[in-house]
């Protein structure tokens, strides 16, 4: 078994090890990642069907709460985050970013494969003029219908009813 924390790098030693020239085809994506649910397997999963290793970037909790999530949010802290998304057998490595998008993160790894959900379109996914750019090709992935974080995180606060 290997140990999730494993799977979790700094930034610089995720780009010492993967930074091109590379035999992996990389897929990368990024994201708060607050609650894990169904609709964040389904999307990993699939993201890494694209290529041979999936790194998954989170938001730092200072870069969470810049997004305006909402009260509260994140509710998990980054390192347990990491380490949730690193237990999954989808996910190769995970990293963090604290800006407000991983676009710096992005330009000096250039995956070959930039991966975002359904609720991007390419003139929004951070990086994707680098990537492309360099050869690498943008992939939008459809989400999984009436699953989400914020659903999750609205019904909690309304003692857990499912008023939709």
């Amino acid at each position: 078994m290997i140990d999730p924390a494993a799977k979790v790098l700094p930034p610089d030693e995720l780009l010492t090890r993967f930074r091109r020239p590379r035999t992996e085809r990389v897929v990368f994506t990024n994201g708060v990642f607050d609650v894990l649910h169904r609709g964040h397997v389904d999307y990993l999963a699939r993201a890494k069907a694209l290529g041979d290793l999936l790194v998954v970037a989170v938001n730092t909790d200072a870069s969470a709460r810049r997004l305006g999530k909402g009260d509260g949010r994140p509710i998990n802290p980054q390192d347990d985050r990491a380490y949730v998304l690193a237990g999954l057998a989808s996910v190769d490595y995970v990293t963090h970013f604290d800006q407000d998008t991983p676009r710096e993160l992005i330009a000096r790894l250039l995956p070959d494969v930039l991966v975002k959900g359904g609720d991007y379109t390419r003139d929004r996914i951070a990086g994707a003029d680098e990537v492309e750019d360099a050869g690498g090709r943008v992939e939008v992935i459809p989400l999984v219908p009436g699953k989400s974080t914020t659903s999750i995180v609205q019904r909690i606060r309304q003692g857990g009813r499912d008023d939709g």
